[in-house]
């Protein structure tokens, strides 16, 4: 310890003279421990002296023996080599007689098979001579499993030579059996009854040679048996388009004919599927000739029971080669279906009726669809018959369209003409019977065409739907009060003016609701639509732009409304201002101008409540708050030479009418937003208070 601390250490231990007198004790104590520390020490460094001489002789130990470790390893490490080098000596020898019997075996195994190729070709060219179809396929596969052996030897001579025959073979067996099965459906299967089951093992031989045979096969017979179907309908009496059915029931009636005929083709062949599909596209190639080369566009009628019967081809078609396990098509009607039991085939008779007296518009071109559809072996492996044949209909589906718009054009017509702008009696919806009309008709419209097609022709219906509801939305907004115009109005300062009577009044809230009712179900519709449509159109299925219509006839129904109050207030406004109001002798009740107003409010509002809905009640309210608080405002500046008792009496009035604007959203029985309502017209009137005041004081 440092000085101090020594210090502090004595001044504790000897705090008083009395305690000196343990000194000697205290020196006494401290100097055995001295002695004993220095013994401690001295017994330490001798141990450490002993230890250091014991661990050299523990090093040079450990030396010694890692050197001895060493040596050793070396001389194992020399007998393991030497003992490999006498291993190898002794296995050589048995490695060349192991290699030497493994060539041996593999040769006599070559030897053997090439004995059995030979002869199994020689067995195979006897067995195509003889046309033994059934022993040929099961040697086919015998020789073709032999020649698989010999592909790493296609340079021998030998071998090639007998691949050059077992090719020459497969050849001569192709052509037997295709000259065979030239003889099928000439009648020679009923005068031979061995014939047939000649061509089911035919059909063995022809599963055993290479794929692109049997694909030809089944090509040849497909176009053989397709050529009459080319020949009649190709012919000037059947080419029509009124002779459509007839192209399906000639092959349904072809398919069941010679069912058990085709039933020597193997099943994994899909002889049927694979016919139906070439069928499908021969005819849809006929149909757009038949189509390109029509003079005039087609009748609708005819053109839609076409349509109609080829779709209904098309599901027999995808519900036959399905498994069983239905279509697509046919589980997104199913709930149709339930809902309109045999409504569904009825469809185009309906339309048939519908526009069998009306006549073709115009000529309309179009470009030929190409034929994108692809072969699969193999049915329901993603192959889709809809619209193999019917997609040809759809550029010539503009008729079908035209003659839909018009009739939805006239229907309207017919609708807004019969419309009284009036509700029925005891209807709690308060819109316009002809917008549910209107709605009616455009959903038996997609109804009937979505029966059809789900592609362009459905999109292009949308968009007569989309030009439909944008004409109902002008007749709409055509049907609301105008301001006067003219030399008459401009002469009686109307000029511009909406004058509105009760009635009309009535009939601008239907209007609203008829539109916001109208807004709503548009918006639904082009949701049903996207839903049922083709995905790639559905993207495009919008009717923003008819909604954005349906908003602005709301919005400028609500502003007539003001605008038709506004202009009741005028001789309100005029009896404010021929008050005597500089002679006025004494502050009495509110002034005549103000029971005006309030009789005028008393009889429209709770009229426009009732029928509003909370959210355009609140737009109303707030429009006519913005106008009338300002117009009142300016309105005292018209009131000149103002005395101390008028202005008592106007601030009287002002406070009478704030009064009259704060009760109207209870006059109409709608408290919702009254909040920021009141706010608004405290605010507003709050100046013309403001003002009078100040005048009041002058």
């Amino acid at each position: 310890m440092d000085k101090s601390s020594a210090l502090e250490y004595i001044n504790q231990m000897f705090p008083t003279e009395a305690s000196l007198s343990g000194v000697e004790p205290l020196m006494q104590k401290i100097q055995s421990e001295i002695r004993r520390v220095d013994a401690s020490i001295l017994a330490a460094v001798r141990q450490q002296s002993n230890s250091g001489t014991k661990a050299k002789e523990e090093l040079a130990a450990a030396t010694n023996a890692v050197q001895e470790l060493v040596h050793k390893i070396h001389e194992i490490k020399t007998k393991a080599e030497q003992s490999e080098s006498m291993v190898q000596e002794i296995c050589r020898d048995i490695k060349k007689l192991d290699c030497a019997k493994r060539h041996i075996t593999t040769t006599i195994t070559a030897l053997h098979r090439l004995t059995m190729l030979v002869s199994a070709v020689e067995q195979l060219q006897v067995m195509a001579s003889k046309r033994q179809y059934k022993e040929a396929a099961a040697q086919l596969e015998a020789v073709n499993q032999l020649c698989s052996h010999f592909e790493a030897y296609r340079d021998v001579p030998k071998i090639t030579e007998l691949r050059e025959k077992f090719k020459n073979i497969k050849k001569i067996l192709k052509s037997h059996v295709f000259s065979d099965f030239s003889s099928l459906g000439t009648g020679k299967e009923t005068e031979d009854p061995m014939l047939l089951q000649q061509l089911s093992d035919a059909c063995l031989v022809v599963d055993a040679l290479e794929p692109s045979v049997r694909e030809e096969l089944v090509k040849n017979f497909c176009s053989k048996e397709l050529t009459s179907y080319r020949q009649i309908f190709e012919g000037a009496e059947l080419a029509k388009l009124d002779k459509t059915e007839r192209r399906y029931a000639w092959i349904k009636r072809r398919l069941r004919s010679n069912e058990d005929t085709w039933k020597i083709f193997p099943p994994s062949w899909h002889v049927d599927y694979l016919l139906c599909i070439q069928f499908c596209k021969i005819t849809r190639a006929q149909l757009v000739d038949i189509l390109n080369n029509l003079k005039e566009k087609p009748d609708v009628a005819t053109l839609l029971l076409a349509f109609q019967r080829t779709i209904e081809f098309e599901e027999e078609l995808a519900e036959k080669f399905s498994g069983g396990t239905g279509t697509a098509r046919n589980k997104e009607s199913a709930s149709d279906d339930e809902e309109e039991g045999g409504e569904h085939n009825k469809i185009v008779s309906d339309i048939r009726r519908k526009y069998e007296k009306k006549l073709a518009a115009p000529n309309h071109e179009a470009e030929q669809d190409k034929d994108k559809q692809k072969d699969l072996s193999v049915p329901g492996a993603g192959f889709n018959f809809h619209g193999i044949i019917s997609s040809c209909f759809e550029p010539y589906m503009t008729v079908y369209i035209e003659l839909e718009e018009k009739s939805l054009v006239d229907q309207l017509e017919k609708l807004v003409q019969e419309e009284r702008w009036e509700t029925e009696e005891g209807s709690q919806t308060n819109i316009l019977s002809s917008s549910m009309q209107v709605f009616l008709v455009i959903r038996k419209s997609l109804k009937r065409c979505s029966a059809l097609t789900k592609n362009q022709t459905l999109f292009n219906l949308f968009q007569v739907f989309q030009r439909i509801l944008k004409a109902y939305a002008a007749k709409l907004y055509a049907r609301l009060p105008k301001g006067g115009t003219g030399i008459v109005a401009a002469a009686t300062g109307t000029d511009g003016q909406i004058r509105t009577s009760d009635r009309d009044e009535r009939m601008i809230c239907y209007i609203v609701n008829t539109a916001e009712y109208c807004h709503q179900t548009s918006g639904e519709l082009a949701e049903n639509v996207a839903k049922m449509i083709n995905p790639h159109f559905a993207d495009k299925v919008d009717m923003s732009e008819v909604q954005d219509e349906f908003s602005a006839v709301i919005t400028r129904a609500l502003m007539t409304l003001v605008h038709g109050l506004e202009t009741k207030f005028d001789a309100e406004m005029v009896a404010m201002t021929r008050v005597p109001w500089a002679t006025l002798e004494s502050v009495g009740d509110q002034s005549e101008y103000v029971n005006g107003i309030s009789s005028i409010l008393s009889s429209s509002i709770p009229m426009l409540g009732s029928l509003l809905s909370p959210t355009y009640f609140q737009y109303f309210l707030d429009k006519l708050a913005a106008s009338l608080g300002p117009r009142f405002y300016l309105n005292i500046y018209k009131c000149k030479h103002i005395s101390e008792t008028g202005a008592q009496q106007m601030l009287l009035d002002t406070q009478a009418v704030k009064t009259i604007l704060l009760d109207i959203p209870a006059l109409g029985k709608q408290s919702s937003g009254a909040a920021s309502y009141s706010k608004f017209v405290s605010r507003e009137m709050s100046k013309a208070e403001a003002l009078l005041k100040v005048n009041w004081r002058q």
